[in-house]
């Protein structure tokens, strides 16, 4: 019989997996107004609270005066602005890198940069807790794909020994992950790479802007920058904006304009994120990138220690997500449903997203949260926690 949409929906539901957005009013801050009443956000990746910054306002504000609404067409046929140039230029500058070119998603970066750098006959060497869109640019290319167990880089080394190839090896790794919040071993990651002559991409969204001198990224905090030959990075989350990155060397940079399909084929991002992405690359470089990168690790430190000493199980980490893991489906979601009942919006995290059995509330702290913000989160939380017997 055949399997109908209404029976898959069913099915979906009856797994507690059923996902549904929730609306928010108004601007992107510490509080907002979702579906009707306010809350405190405690699941965006706005970690530096600049989704509403003046600066970044302005900068779009006078790109439509002057450059209108789109760019009317994809970066290789009319789509390419003197934004776009100035944006590549500013992230190169920015990372350190050679050249860079602007993606429109981290999605359709991922989805571009790796089927332009493997093929069949080639082998890409994985996290097991990789980012979706890292996964879907690995199968769409037609590569092996080759899983190494998190962060395990003396695994990897014995994969890459077993699964030599005549053709290309690539290792990607996120550089922080998303789910966890942990970090990856870059410094092992570009020894193997180095010893091996494979690739090392890393997807710094989780960490571009919020970590290393002027906020370069995970890779620059560990001082292994130079090593990483694929450096992708987002603007939607710290940065305030849009879109997406690829810090690389000129000769990568004109492979991946000949070769990524989600370069060539999409219409290219319009002049206002163009310019409020640059007006964000050099706000995170500024003294106020600075003070706020401080003030949202002493909110990430001041949240996570506070957790771990009620009795939450979180996993190591020193990042600004700390996810507290529940374990089932059914207790994440209640104990979701029980914080916004409080003023809290966290979102429950669940399978395919987090393995089975590894349910969690992923808490996100941003810089603009204040004390009070913070104090009173912890308190109803473990309010919460205590009441359905998790602590």
């Amino acid at each position: 019989m055949p399997r109908t949409i209404h029976n898959e929906l069913a099915e979906i539901e009856s797994r507690g997996l059923m996902r549904r957005t929730r609306l928010i009013h108004g601007r992107q801050g510490t509080h907002v107004n979702c579906d009707g009443r306010e809350v405190l956000l405690l699941c965006s990746n706005n970690y530096l609270g600049l989704a509403d910054h003046p600066a970044l306002a302005a900068a779009a504000t006078a790109a439509i005066r002057d450059y209108g609404t789109s760019s009317g067409a994809s970066r290789l046929v009319s789509g390419t602005m003197t934004l776009h140039v100035q944006l590549e230029e500013a992230v190169a500058r920015w990372k350190q890198s050679e050249a860079a070119l602007v993606f429109n998603s981290g999605h359709a970066a991922n989805t571009g940069i790796i089927p332009a750098l493997v093929g069949r006959g080639d082998v890409v060497f994985s996290d097991r807790l990789n980012h979706a869109s890292i996964i879907d640019g690995i199968l769409l290319s037609g590569a092996r794909l080759v899983r190494y167990p998190h962060n395990d880089v003396d695994r990897l080394a014995r994969l890459m020994e077993k699964h030599h190839t005549t053709g290309r090896s690539l290792i990607v790794s996120d550089g922080v992950f998303s789910m966890d919040g942990d970090l990856a071993p870059l410094n092992g990651l570009v020894a193997l790479k180095q010893a091996s002559g494979a690739l090392l991409m890393i997807d710094d969204a989780h960490g571009s802007g919020v970590m290393g001198e002027r906020g370069r990224g995970s890779a620059e905090s560990m001082g292994v920058s130079g090593g990483v030959d694929i450096l992708m990075g987002t603007f939607g989350k710290a940065l305030g904006s849009f879109g997406a990155y690829a810090a690389v060397s000129e000769q990568l940079r004109q492979l991946l304009v000949n070769r990524a399909r989600s370069f060539i084929f999409s219409t290219s991002l319009p002049p206002a994120v163009l310019a409020a992405s640059l007006a964000a690359v050099e706000l995170v470089q500024s003294p106020e990138g600075e003070q706020l990168r401080q003030c949202l690790a002493a909110n990430s430190s001041a949240f996570r220690r506070s957790l771990s000493a009620a009795g939450f199980v979180i996993p190591e980490g020193s990042t600004q997500i700390v996810p507290v893991v529940l374990g089932s489906t059914e207790c994440t979601m209640g104990f979701c449903e029980e914080l916004l009942a409080e003023g809290i919006f966290a979102q429950g995290i669940r399978p395919p997203t987090v393995p089975e059995g590894t349910s969690r509330i992923r808490f996100t702290l941003m810089a603009t949260h204040s004390d009070a913000d913070i104090a009173g989160a912890i308190a109803r939380i473990c309010q919460v926690g205590r009441l359905r017997g998790v602590i």
